[in-house]
């Protein structure tokens, strides 16, 4: 029913409470809006700007103007107004509007919640932070809360309200430093911020919500109220068996993924997330990885930083889709059996005007001195790790992805820059932890404290490390003084093996070492051998243009590099676009080459990793002791004079001998020692014509004759390609 106007009254001059409602400065609106009984009297009050007449909806009595601020008031009997009811008003352009008011329900967010999250222990904080749809005594509706412990006033602003602070302010909840307000009605997708003013200059900010689950396509900013239906997931199975999973002696095989420039549509746009995940299961289960990595899909506003500077935590980015859509795009890979893992960011964060910078207005997720507070390399803020609801929020937006978007693990961006507080920083430019040290205590507790609640709350997910120190004990157990991480990047293997691979033929048998070094710490910590995104952009070339010689060296060199790669002791992860031999750096603006694939030589080294993933997974010496030193044996690492490697991979009596020619001369009569008597097979040669190779005659079947040599008691004699690898399995009856 729509409300009557009726004749103007002599408006009462509002009180204290009153005027900060109008003047939006209110920490506790809920004190003067709403219903407000004392005996068997009531007073129901609204604060509507906008309306020049306002009723208690359902044909209840008409509220009166107090004055000409917007102040309605209604005084009755209480039993002739429920606890919860309708608001009906007239805008000054005749339109009507009607719902329950959001001053008329009691506070949502349990003390308990407020305990926990105080404390720095609160898991899911994303579940009653941000904007969550509930239901409230029956009445459908969302939460709106956040953290802002230095505001005078928040305020939910949006496309429902005019972006008026005035209209929905929220109450705050005490020392807690949350704010809160449960606004009526359903409004899945609507667009809203937080409107904060500070308390001690009273300047506004409007910012997006920082526990936000979707946000609008960038260069917009705001935040959007997530849809109300769940989605309806259908990867059980798949989450049943990882759970049951040993992850440490099973093959992990990554192909690491920009999803804005794998492959781009017709007309040079984005795919969509339901477009990738058909187009990339087809092609990843065809070249045998096991394993996607997405670089950073959380929500952020500039393309070219590839989402290292997050904005949107919680939000998997527009440009792809809703996050409807990317629940998908994980439930369908899962279901072709493929493993997803996110490219994840807590070391630092941009310093947009509209997201966590000085949210409040003060330093809240960030230090306020710059010696700790901004990062000196990226232009971007650090997290204070020490303090406890900024700990809660990256703690619970690790487990998020985890438990909400169901993805299989995450690889920690930047670890490194965490644990040392004069990372990249000059002499006196930096501040020494209570002990006088540069170990940043608290980041290291948070770290400690993230794995163990990952690896107990989801059994069989990984997280991986990318760091890229000596530090000791990144992936070993927190109780037995490490870090707690799953596996660990090996930066050193990788940095090694590129500058002898780039090196010509002539020169490296003085650098030799560079391949046989990394055997010395092998085992000190579960490693994963990384060709990554930062290994073929920003000046460094793509892998192919590193390689020395010829086309044709360098092209057989790259099928050297990763039938190195694949038969090295650790997990395995490539870069899109190298496993077909990309020849230009990558360029995130631009889809890769895949015309590259019309070639020959290209073709045959997308056939060759295709090979490779399928031998990893299938044979089990080659990926079961990937972490423990059982599984390895040197034959020969000093062979510098012919740049020869030579090594066995092994479980129990089951036997595989790699022999590596890093040079373009062939060797025809070279006698490997093998441990045991029996038949020999190639299983792979990188040369082979099948994959662009010479095809030179190096033979595929050998008889182990009892001829001592490498300190075994047999051996074979083979003929080792020029600038090729071999896989030779002992056929074991």
């Amino acid at each position: 029913m729509a409300p009557r106007q009726k004749p103007g009254k002599t408006p009462r001059q509002p009180g204290d409470g009153l005027q900060r409602i109008i003047e939006a400065r209110h920490h506790d609106p809920f004190s003067v809006l709403g219903r407000h009984t004392k005996g068997k009297k009531a007073l129901v009050r609204a604060y509507l700007p906008y309306a020049r007449g306002a009723c208690i909806g359902d044909g209840g009595p008409d509220l009166e103007p107090t004055n000409d601020a917007g102040i309605f008031e209604w005084a009755g009997p209480a039993k002739s107004i429920p606890r919860h009811y309708l608001l009906d008003w007239v805008d000054h352009d005749g339109q009507a509007h009607s719902g329950y008011d959001p001053y008329s329900f009691d506070q949502q967010i349990s003390d308990y919640d407020l305990h926990l999250f105080g404390e720095g222990n609160h898991w899911h904080a994303w579940r009653f932070l941000g904007a969550n749809h509930r239901q409230v005594d029956g009445i459908d509706g969302v939460l709106f809360a956040t953290w802002a412990p230095n505001a005078e006033r928040v305020s939910v602003v949006g496309n429902f309200n005019r972006w008026d602070g005035r209209c929905h302010p929220m109450c705050t909840r005490g020392a807690s430093g949350l704010w809160e307000l449960f606004i009526p009605g359903p409004m899945p997708g609507s667009h809203y911020k937080f409107e904060i003013r500070q308390r001690d200059t009273g300047v506004l900010r409007l910012k997006s919500d920082p526990y936000a689950q979707w946000c609008e396509l960038r260069p917009a900013t705001a935040s959007r109220i997530p849809a109300s239906k769940p989605y309806t997931w259908d990867d059980k199975a798949w989450l049943e068996a990882r759970a049951d999973s040993d992850w440490l002696h099973q093959p992990l095989s990554v192909y690491e993924i920009h999803l804005g420039s794998w492959r781009h549509g017709a007309d040079g746009e984005f795919c969509d997330y339901r477009t990738l995940a058909h187009e990339l299961a087809t092609y990843v289960q065809d070249l045998g990885f096991t394993h996607i990595e997405l670089l950073p899909i959380m929500e952020h506003p500039f393309d070219a930083s590839w989402g290292y500077q997050t904005t949107g935590y919680f939000a998997p980015t527009s440009r792809f889709g809703t996050p409807d859509d990317f629940k998908y795009f994980v439930d369908y890979l899962h279901q072709q059996g493929i493993g997803v893992l996110l490219d994840w960011t807590p070391a630092h964060f941009p310093k947009d005007d509209f997201a966590l910078a000085r949210f409040d207005g003060s330093t809240l997720y960030e230090h306020e001195d710059p010696r700790r507070g901004e990062h000196p390399d990226w232009g971007t803020l650090i997290f204070n790790y020490g303090r406890n609801e900024v700990k809660n929020f990256l703690l619970s937006n690790a487990l998020f992805w985890l438990e909400e978007m169901h993805l299989d693990g995450l690889r920690v961006d930047a670890v490194a820059s965490m644990l040392y507080l004069d990372y990249s920083r000059k002499a006196h430019d930096w501040i020494p932890n209570p002990y006088g040290g540069r170990e940043n205590l608290e980041a290291i507790a948070f770290l400690r404290q993230l794995n163990v609640v990952a690896h107990a709350s989801h059994p069989g997910a990984v997280i991986i490390a990318e760091e890229s120190t000596a530090w000791p004990q990144v992936s070993r157990p927190v109780d037995s003084g490490g870090l707690g991480f799953s596996m660990k990047w090996n930066m050193g293997w990788m940095h090694d093996t590129l500058e002898y691979m780039k090196r010509d033929s002539v020169h490296k048998s003085w650098h030799h070492d560079r391949l046989s070094f990394g055997m010395l710490y092998a085992w000190t910590e579960n490693f994963v051998l990384p060709l990554s995104h930062d290994e073929v952009v920003h000046g460094k070339r793509s892998l192919l243009d590193k390689m020395p010689g010829d086309e044709w060296q360098r092209f057989a060199n790259l099928r050297l590099l990763f039938t190195y790669q694949w038969t090295y002791p650790g997990k395995k992860l490539l870069f899109m676009g190298s496993e077909f031999a990309q020849g230009l750096e990558w360029n995130s603006e631009s889809a890769l080459e895949w015309h590259l694939l019309d070639y020959p030589h290209h073709r045959g080294m997308q056939t060759l990793i295709r090979d490779l993933n399928r031998i990893y997974r299938e044979l089990p010496a080659l990926h079961i002791h990937d972490f423990e030193s059982q599984g390895f044996e040197w034959l020969d690492c000093n062979d510098a004079q012919h740049s020869i490697l030579t090594f066995i991979r092994r479980h129990g009596t089951a036997v595989c001998v790699i022999a590596l020619n890093f040079t373009p001369v062939p060797h025809n009569t070279m006698r490997l020692g093998v441990p045991q008597a029996g038949k020999y097979r190639v299983v792979l040669n990188s040369d082979s014509g099948y994959y662009g190779g010479s095809n030179y005659n190096s033979g595929d079947k050998f008889i182990a004759k009892e001829i001592p040599a490498m300190e075994r008691p047999y051996s074979i004699e083979i003929s080792l390609p020029p600038l090729a690898g071999l896989i030779i399995l002992h056929e074991n009856d």
